[in-house]
C-alpha cells in the first residue's frame, strides 16, 4: 500500500500503522522505530488529525464484555435519512453510521451499554420516528475481524523489526473483562482522547497516577477496552466503502467468515442473526475494484450463496462524530 495523496506520504502511513499497533506509544518511541525525530512524529500526528480525520479513542469491547451489538438498517422516507443519521451519530452507543441505497437507508452499529439503552432505541425512539419506514436489526454473534485488529496490519506497512519495537509491553495478569463504576471517569476520558497523558487522566479521575496506570493496564490486558484509531481511508487511496450482507451455507458459516478475515478488502467481518448470516465492511479504491472483488475472490469462495452489496453514499460517523457546520433539524 502507498499513500495516494499530495499531502501525505509513506511516513504518515507508517505512523498510522504504528498507532493501530500501539496507539499510546510515546512519539519518541515511534520516532526511534521509524528513524525520525519525535518532533517530526508530533508534527505528522497533528497534520493527520487536522487534515486526515485522525482520532485516537478508547472503545469498550462489547464482545469481551458480554454485551449485545447490533447492525441496524433503517429505510427512510426521501430527504430524511441524513437528519436521522446525524441524530443517531450524537448518541454515545452508536458507531459506523453510513448513508446507503442512494441516501434512503441508514446503516448503523449500536453498542447499547444496558438493556434500557437497547429498548430505548429499538422499541422506543426509532419506531416513533415517522420518517423511518422500515427497521431491520441484526444482532452480531461472532467477530471474525475488526475491533482491536487494525486494517493496516494486512498491508505489511511495518517491518517485523518495527512491529517488535512498537508492540506494547505485556502487563502482568489479565483479570476478568469488566468496567467497574469507579472506572467510568477513566474510560470516559480515554473515549475523548485515547492518548491523554497520565497527569491528564489523574486530573480527570481524581486517582493517583500510579493507580491510573495500573487500572488502565488492567482494562486493556483484560480486553474490556482497547485504544482504536480512525482516519479517512480516502487519504490512503480507498474512498469507496460498502456493507456486504452475505448468506453462507450454515455448515460453511465459520469457514467463510475466517476466510473473509484474511481478505485485504475487509475491514470488519461478523456473523450475524437475520436474513443474512455474515456482515462485512469492504473498502476499495473504486467501483471497478469493488466489482473485481465481488466477482472474483468473494464470488469464488466456497459456501457463499448470496451477497447483497450496499455502497456507502457518505460515512456520517466512524468511532467519533464531528458535528457538521450546518445541521438540519431533527
Amino acid at each position: 500500500m502507498e499513500m495516494e495523496s499530495h499531502t501525505f506520504d509513506k511516513l504518515d502511513l507508517q505512523l498510522l500503522a504504528a498507532l493501530e499497533l500501539n496507539a499510546r506509544a510515546p512519539f519518541s518511541r515511534i520516532g526511534a522505530v521509524l528513524g525520525v525525530s519525535d518532533q517530526t512524529i508530533a508534527r505528522r500526528y497533528r497534520r493527520l488529525c487536522a487534515e486526515g480525520g485522525l482520532r485516537v479513542v478508547a472503545v469498550r469491547d462489547a464482545q469481551r464484555l458480554g454485551q449485545d451489538q447490533w447492525m441496524l438498517r433503517l429505510r427512510c422516507a426521501p430527504d430524511s435519512a441524513e437528519a436521522i443519521a446525524e441524530a443517531l451519530a450524537k448518541r454515545p452507543d452508536t458507531a459506523w453510521i453510513g448513508l446507503a441505497a442512494g441516501g434512503t437507508e441508514v446503516q448503523c452499529m449500536t453498542r447499547p451499554r444496558s438493556p434500557g439503552d437497547h429498548d430505548d432505541l429499538l422499541l422506543g425512539r426509532l419506531p416513533r420516528t415517522p420518517s423511518v419506514v422500515e427497521i431491520r436489526a441484526h444482532q452480531l454473534l461472532h467477530r471474525f475481524y475488526g475491533g482491536p485488529q487494525g486494517w493496516l496490519g494486512k498491508f505489511a506497512v511495518l517491518t517485523d523489526e518495527q512491529i517488535a519495537g512498537l508492540r506494547p509491553e505485556p502487563s502482568g495478569g489479565t483479570g476478568p473483562a469488566r468496567i467497574d463504576p469507579e472506572d467510568e471517569p477513566l474510560v470516559a476520558a480515554l473515549e475523548r482522547d485515547g492518548r491523554a497523558t497520565y497527569p491528564e487522566l489523574q486530573r480527570a479521575t481524581g486517582r493517583s497516577e500510579s493507580a491510573v496506570k495500573r487500572r488502565l493496564a488492567g482494562l486493556i490486558a483484560s480486553g474490556a477496552v482497547y485504544i482504536d484509531v480512525e482516519y479517512h481511508s480516502e487519504i490512503l487511496g480507498y474512498p469507496l466503502a460498502a456493507c456486504l450482507w452475505i448468506t453462507a451455507a450454515p455448515a460453511a458459516l465459520h469457514s467463510v467468515g475466517e476466510a473473509l478475515a484474511t481478505h485485504d478488502e475487509i475491514a470488519f467481518a461478523s456473523a450475524t442473526a437475520g436474513s443474512s448470516n455474515i456482515v462485512v465492511t469492504a473498502v476499495a479504491r473504486d467501483t471497478a475494484a469493488l466489482y473485481a472483488y465481488l466477482s472474483g475472490r468473494l464470488g469464488s469462495l466456497e459456501g457463499v450463496q448470496y451477497v447483497e452489496t450496499t455502497p456507502f453514499l457518505r460515512r456520517v460517523k466512524q468511532l467519533t462524530y464531528a458535528r457538521p457546520a450546518r445541521q438540519r433539524p431533527v
